[in-house]
């Protein structure tokens, strides 16, 4: 029987305990994971309708080109949204033109729901359009992110790269302007 010296067990085990890389993720899978969550954040973020698709393109692409480097230290919904944001950001600098942002397709209306059910809806998301529109891009970013795609505050700041606090206080700022312009003024009530 052979012994080990005490320096060989220890080198052995400690090259046992040395954490595995994951491998990066199929960029087919990511897409066929993310591919709707990454369009509707487009869309929200102010990517108009007509050029969405080369933006979704562009979201993966760029992912393409980086996964080698996609350590695994945010999750890969989180990840993609902030190669989103940023080309969101990309279009709109491109385009130098303010678009009414588009929030639902079609495939969200409620077919059941009566016509004076349909028109408020319509109503509601067109206000709600045009206040986004209007709030700035960062303000824009964060509310989309949390109040629509559900992200958390954490993820936001991870995906922006920004400090946590900035997540929160331009989420309160845009909330604070969303409400003022979405709640009628005491000279429309009287």
């Amino acid at each position: 029987m052979t012994e080990f010296g005490t320096g060989d067990t220890q080198r052995g085990v400690s090259r046992l305990l040395l954490p595995v890389p994951p491998e990066p993720p199929d960029i087919a899978r990511l897409y066929e994971a993310h591919a709707r969550q990454v369009w509707r954040t487009l869309i929200r973020l102010g990517v108009p309708q007509a050029t969405v698709e080369d933006a979704v393109q562009d979201v993966f692409l760029t992912a393409h080109q980086k996964l080698a480097a996609f350590a695994g230290r945010s999750s890969e919904s989180t990840w993609l949204v902030g190669i989103a944001v940023r080309v969101a950001a990309n279009q709109r600098r491109l385009l130098q033109r303010r678009e009414v942002v588009r929030l639902v397709s079609g495939e969200l209306e409620d077919p059941g729901a009566a016509p004076d059910q349909q028109l408020e809806q319509q109503r509601n998301l067109r206000d709600l359009e045009r206040v986004l529109s209007l709030l700035p891009a960062e303000q824009r970013e964060v509310l989309v992110l949390i109040d629509l795609e559900q992200l958390t505050a954490p993820e936001v700041a991870e995906a922006l790269e920004v400090k946590l606090n900035t997540v929160y206080s331009r989420l309160r700022l845009a909330r604070a302007a969303l409400s003022r312009a979405l709640t009628p003024s005491a000279k429309e009530i009287a």
